[in-house]
């Protein structure tokens, strides 16, 4: 007999002035949802009006919390947040414009073209930068209790653009070449069904694949 499997709705948060400023957010919880970011967000939950949710659950920076309060306000369903869903630590980088990144970091930014899959989740960038593998092993951990705890249900999720880049990549659904940053639009999700141990795609919106 098959167990059932539980849906996971994975969605980035909407536009944070953050975004609109061309800084590097990371975990810094300074950041809020701009207007059109509140929009979005009503959008979306529009859009997902027909999903029974049985929970909602959220990064625990504010630019996620917002979105998911917004998304999940007509249910009446509490938002329950987690440092587990939080996006990838970028250390000394975070505040900062994105192009001091890029610039800094040009040279071993541009090793990723000829790395393997699993010296993408490997690569150590320094400067305090979190390692993609232990950001999917905090992610992972998390979404297996969810989807056992709530097996055959449907939950939703929100998170962050980077942590949602190396979701796909680590599932098989694109190299991080085809993936390059700001493929993942704000408030663009992944639909997954799990029982637990194995992810199974079965919708991706809103991410431009290469």
């Amino acid at each position: 007999m098959k167990r059932a499997l539980t849906t996971l709705y994975i969605v980035r948060h909407g536009e944070s002035d953050g975004n609109v400023r061309h800084i590097l957010q990371g975990q810094i919880n300074s950041s809020k949802l701009t207007e059109n970011g509140k929009k979005q967000a009503r959008t979306l939950g529009k859009k997902l009006s027909q999903i029974p949710f049985a929970a909602v659950f959220s990064s625990d920076l504010t630019r996620a919390k917002q979105t998911a309060q917004l998304m999940a306000l007509e249910r009446k369903l509490a938002v329950t947040t987690t440092k587990a869903l939080r996006e990838r630590n970028y250390g000394e980088f975070e505040g900062r414009p994105y192009r001091h990144y890029e610039e800094e970091l040009k040279d071993l930014l541009a090793q990723y073209q000829t790395l393997t899959k699993e010296a993408v989740f490997t690569q150590d960038l320094g400067h305090g930068i979190e390692l993609p593998q232990n950001m999917i092993a905090r992610v992972f951990t998390f979404l297996r209790e969810v989807a056992v705890g709530y097996r055959g249900k449907n939950i939703l999720m929100v998170t962050h653009g980077s942590l949602m880049r190396y979701l796909l990549i680590h599932l098989g659904y694109a190299t991080h070449h085809e993936l390059p940053i700001g493929a993942v639009g704000n408030t663009a999700y992944i639909k997954l069904a799990s029982d637990g141990v194995d992810f199974f795609i079965k919708e991706v919106a809103g991410v431009k694949k290469t």
